[in-house]
């Protein structure tokens, strides 16, 4: 495996990138011989000190492209965090079976991330949260409420239950309902399939109270 070490608008030092080059040690025993593994080195001023420097690892396996991203006080701090987190998606991605690409695809991939053509990394991120006040209502109200919204799911107290539930449309058409239940355990639900009747909640819809979310 060949480790490609570069800065972004800086230059790398012989320490870091000898120390880049050995914690990539860990995950040689993962690639192919002819893998590349790109490191980029970066540093943003207008963060703390405590995450000034950004390392961005990434990895070609079978076609797929890994990716591990960190902020530290330090490059090697960085390297440190982002190479676990490459490590962990390279086992991943090897205990589960894949099609593996043509080579030349790889070599492709690899070389757009090295001259810097490649789409950048961003992180995902929470940019909105969603408060709204909530009152019991039927599972027949939840399916009109839905409907009427467009939406795939809603979530909503339930009125004979007085707990919380989240209604969904499954792909037949028909429609689920999870129940959250803390500290239990997982149960396939109420089962439609067995000779009884199901509920036909599309066909029964009394007067609507509007709330819940979806």
């Amino acid at each position: 495996m060949r480790t490609i070490v570069k800065g972004k608008n800086i230059e790398v030092p012989d320490r870091v990138r000898r120390y880049a080059e050995r914690k990539l040690t860990r995950v040689e025993r993962l690639l192919d011989d002819r893998t590349d593994a790109i490191v980029e080195l970066s540093v943003e001023q207008h963060r703390s000190a405590a995450d000034s420097h950004l390392v961005d690892v990434t990895l070609v396996i079978d076609g797929a492209t890994l990716r591990g991203h960190a902020a530290g006080a330090s490059f090697q701090a960085g390297l440190d965090e982002a190479v676990d987190k490459v490590e962990r998606r390279a086992v991943d991605h090897k205990e589960k079976p894949r099609v593996r690409a043509r080579p030349i695809e790889e070599k492709q991939i690899l070389r757009r991330i090295a001259d810097g053509t490649a789409e950048p990394l961003r992180e995902r991120r929470i940019v909105k949260t969603k408060r709204f006040a909530i009152e019991p209502m039927f599972e027949e109200d939840a399916v009109s409420e839905m409907e009427d919204l467009g939406h795939s799911f809603f979530i909503f107290v339930n009125a004979e239950t007085e707990r919380l539930a989240v209604l969904y449309r499954r792909d037949d058409g028909d429609y689920g309902i999870i129940e959250p239940s803390i500290g239990g355990q997982y149960t396939s639900g109420r089962s439609t399939t067995d000779g009884r009747e199901s509920r036909d909640l599309r066909d029964r819809r009394p007067g609507r109270r509007r709330s819940g979310v979806g």
